[in-house]
């Protein structure tokens, strides 16, 4: 797989950067580059997997991963000047007065 012009100035629009005219070819070489160096890395032969790093002595089991609630220190109402049913209520920004 190679990457021309055409694909270097498309990805730049969508990324919207201004590349100059001089830098294109460049970057069309660098993208391409970078290409073959993936190529190279997909093409070394593995040969099974590599068992899981886990710092520390093996003994050490990790805890499961749940998500829980924070405790806070004061509950979101006293952290705001008006809160109703559980939202903030903030003023209304200037350019939304004609909404």
């Amino acid at each position: 797989m190679t990457i021309g012009r055409d694909e270097v100035l498309h990805v730049a629009k969508l990324a919207e950067f201004a590349v100059p005219e001089g830098e294109v070819d460049q970057l069309v070489a660098q993208f391409n580059r970078i290409l073959e160096y993936v190529a190279q890395l997909n093409s070394v032969a593995v040969e099974g997997t590599a068992s899981q790093f886990l710092p520390g002595p093996p003994s050490v089991t990790l805890r499961e991963d749940v998500a829980r609630p924070a405790a806070l220190a004061r509950p979101p109402a006293a952290l705001a000047p008006e809160f109703v049913d559980g939202f903030f209520v903030v003023p209304r920004h200037g350019a939304m007065e004609d909404q």
